[in-house]
């Protein structure tokens, strides 16, 4: 018995073999390939899409697309690992027709199309809307942090400035002191010479002088932070930890999964982030009136009513957020509000009627009190405030309100959005390796979130009908 044996490196071939019999006819290459001939490239916005009269052919943006769709859709977004796939991976051989573009070409592609990757993920969704993969009825809303390049230590907030300062005044003070004894007693092999004490404060003052001026930039910014490498990208909260990234936005539609708008902000917070992002899937899915769901992170009371106006109705958990209950007081979901009479019932029983009307960071808030607070036996339990319990109420809340009651009614469409928004997210990051950007700036990182959005939506709709089937779309 012997071995299986291969074939001879030295044998000649008559008929040289053809390298379309190596892909196979569900290959993912093959739709890949299909959808890109069929886009306009021109009007969708990339370069060289029209060849100019003179000067050196240029590579078609359609063969380096079609590179780059390829390579977020199997791990591999390097331009320099890339230009590597060209050489010795017999699926890109097939798919750019033995191109092999150099990285500095395939890099210059992707800085230069960043709008146009966007118009390509969108050609995208309308091929998904065509095949009927989008229920349009319920979608959920989630954001996600991803690590810019960008690291720590190049970030700066002005607590961090201001630590810095006084550490570097501290080590300048040291470092006159030793000198001010090097100049009064004979130097010791084991200590600095005055030179290098010298050479050493002045690093220092040049660093604080850097410092100084970061500090200067934020207050006449206004900006709360400020980042070296990457400026757009801001100190975030992720699992726990912090990061310095953006805050990727994504709307998945309930059906398959299948990520309808996304977008890239560099808000460190998701409570402005509901209505623009609602809005717009809306707008992409063709319908009239769209149910959203999305963690109390995203409770907002502007937000929540330009959803409602928008047709769009929301679903957001009401975050318990009340200084009251962490002293052990009783929190506003203690008081009951009647419509009836404008007045919330306290847990003692007692009215707290209307007073005033103020406008507080452009919302209109209403106050609401009660005179009968100094003689309440809850009192202890209520407030510390000498004059009595007082209770806010925005001018809108009502909206909030039967949000609320939506939310209670439907605790399995609560807990459906994880199942929904977090799987998306975790393939991008963890299957698919795309939890950083390689590029700075947000113009770009939107880029490459598209073409990761894109890459994410193409292998999940081949998963769910197969290449043949897509492909047919396309006609």
């Amino acid at each position: 018995m012997n071995y299986i044996k291969g074939v001879s490196r030295e044998q000649k071939i008559l008929f040289p073999e053809v390298v379309d019999d190596f892909i196979t006819e569900d290959n993912p290459v093959r739709f890949i390939d299909a959808f890109v001939d069929r886009l306009n490239l021109d009007e969708l916005g990339f370069q060289k899409s029209q060849l100019a009269s003179t000067g050196r052919p240029p590579y078609h943006p359609g063969d380096l697309l079609k590179l780059y769709i390829y390579g977020y859709l199997n791990r591999v977004r390097s331009s320099r690992r890339l230009e590597k796939e060209a050489h010795r991976n017999i699926e890109v051989i097939w798919l750019l027709r033995k191109l092999r573009p150099d990285f500095k070409t395939i890099a210059d592609f992707r800085k230069d199309s960043t709008k146009a990757f966007k118009q390509v993920f969108r050609q995208f969704i309308l091929l998904c809307r065509k095949l009927d993969l989008f229920g349009g009825e319920l979608i959920a809303i989630d954001g996600s942090k991803f690590k810019a390049l960008n690291s720590k230590n190049r970030n700066f907030t002005k607590k961090k400035l201001k630590k810095r300062l006084e550490e570097i005044d501290a080590k300048i003070e040291k470092y006159l002191n030793e000198l001010d004894a090097a100049d009064e007693e004979e130097a010791d092999v084991q200590k600095p010479t005055a030179e290098e004490l010298k050479e050493k404060i002045r690093q220092l003052r040049e660093r604080k002088d850097r410092y100084g001026k970061l500090k200067e930039g934020m207050e006449t910014s206004g900006e709360s932070q400020v980042s070296l490498t990457d400026p757009d990208s801001r100190l975030m909260a992720r699992d726990w930890q912090k990061v310095v990234g953006y805050n990727v936005q994504a709307a998945v539609d309930d059906k398959h999964k299948l990520i309808v708008e996304q977008d890239v902000t560099n808000a460190v917070t998701d409570d402005d982030q509901l209505s623009g992002i609602a809005i717009r899937a809306k707008e992409t899915l063709g319908v009239d009136q769209m149910k959203v769901v999305a963690d109390m992170g995203y409770y907002h009371g502007d937000e929540i009513k330009t959803c409602e106006k928008e047709g769009i109705e929301p679903y957001v958990s009401k975050p318990l957020t009340s200084a009251n209950r962490k002293l052990g007081l009783y929190g506003k979901e203690k008081f009951t509000y009647d419509s009836g009479k404008d007045c919330y019932i306290c847990p003692g029983g007692q009215e707290l009627t209307y007073r005033f009307e103020i406008t507080e960071l452009g919302r209109r808030i209403r106050y609401y009190a009660t005179s009968t607070c100094r003689s309440c036996e809850k009192k202890p339990q209520c407030t510390r405030n000498k004059g009595g319990r007082r209770i806010t109420r925005w001018v809108h809340e009502h909206i909030l309100e039967r949000m609320q009651e939506r939310v209670e009614a439907n605790p399995e469409l609560m807990k459906k959005r994880k199942q929904i928004v977090e799987h998306p997210f975790g393939t991008i990051k963890h299957w698919n390796d795309q939890g950083y950007f390689l590029m700075k700036g947000l113009k770009k990182v939107r880029a490459e979130m598209s073409l990761s959005t894109l890459a994410y939506n193409i292998k999940r709709s081949i998963n769910i009908l197969g290449v043949s089937r897509m492909i047919e779309a396309l006609v």
